[in-house]
């Protein structure tokens, strides 16, 4: 299946967990594959077994407004246009609004929320001459509340309300805009919380399937998204969450 032949895409945090899978995905669907992190040693290590001539690496911090201007100015000098941004790249800081330090709370809003503001508005002029998409990568977390999570749900919730707000804004240009919204995932950023076996299976009794997810089945999603498969889908928060969201919250019984 080769459904981005010929397509440029961005895809953001790809140095690791889902964006690494994401930028692997499209590679093999044929697409000129732009990765862009922050640490370039695991830029260039994700990078080596894709197709050499259609694949570059960009060291940004999509914190920055200017990173992500030069990030968008990059791909367009290498490869000539641009068809899909994947706003992929996020943090998380643990507590509650009394434990949470400022600059870790203005950290993780700039990552995970300004990056997408940034790169949506230097992106939307060239999808629009491409007819292309964006996917961000919301969670579930911005669906719904978590204890101790209160910078990162925020994050979150804005990433899931701005992408609604963009595919209203932009969609008579034929620019389509959406995000998956991934339950527990095996990333290094759910490393610690992969060690232990008990809080595993406290999210394995509350996720349907029974279990986490792999990066590349995140990445399959981001894929259809960003596909002809999708061209009637705009304005969406998907969730990839084994069931999750589709339980009220009560214990299985039995």
């Amino acid at each position: 299946m080769q459904r981005f032949t010929n397509k440029v895409v961005i895809v953001t945090g790809a140095g690791s967990g889902i964006g690494a899978a994401t930028a692997q995905r499209f590679s093999s669907e044929g697409a000129k594959v732009v990765l862009a992190g922050r640490t370039l040693e695991k830029l260039q290590a994700i990078s080596q077994p894709l197709a050499p001539e259609r694949t570059a690496i960009k060291q940004t911090d999509v914190s920055r407004q200017q990173d992500v201007k030069a990030l968008i100015a990059f791909a367009l000098e290498k490869f000539g246009q641009l068809d899909v941004l994947v706003n992929n790249a996020g943090i998380y800081a643990d507590g509650d609004v009394t434990e949470v330090s400022e600059e870790d709370w203005a950290q993780v809003q700039a990552t995970n929320v300004n990056s997408i503001f940034y790169g949506a508005r230097e992106a939307i002029p060239h999808l629009a001459k491409t007819g292309g998409c964006i996917v961000n990568t919301a969670s579930v977390s911005g669906l719904g509340g978590d204890w101790k999570m209160s910078a990162y749900n925020t994050s979150k919730g804005a990433v899931v309300n701005l992408t609604r707000v963009l595919a209203m804004d932009f969609a008579r240009q034929g620019i389509r805009v959406n995000a998956v919204c991934p339950s527990f995932t095996f990333t290094d950023m759910t490393a610690d919380m992969a060690e232990d076996q008990e809080l595993l299976e406290k999210f394995y009794e509350r996720i349907p399937l029974g279990r986490g997810a792999q990066p590349e089945e995140i990445a399959a999603a981001i894929a259809f998204l960003a596909s002809t498969d999708a061209s009637f889908i705009t304005g969406v928060n998907l969730p990839v969450d084994g069931g999750l969201t589709a339980s009220n919250g009560q214990p299985p019984g039995g």
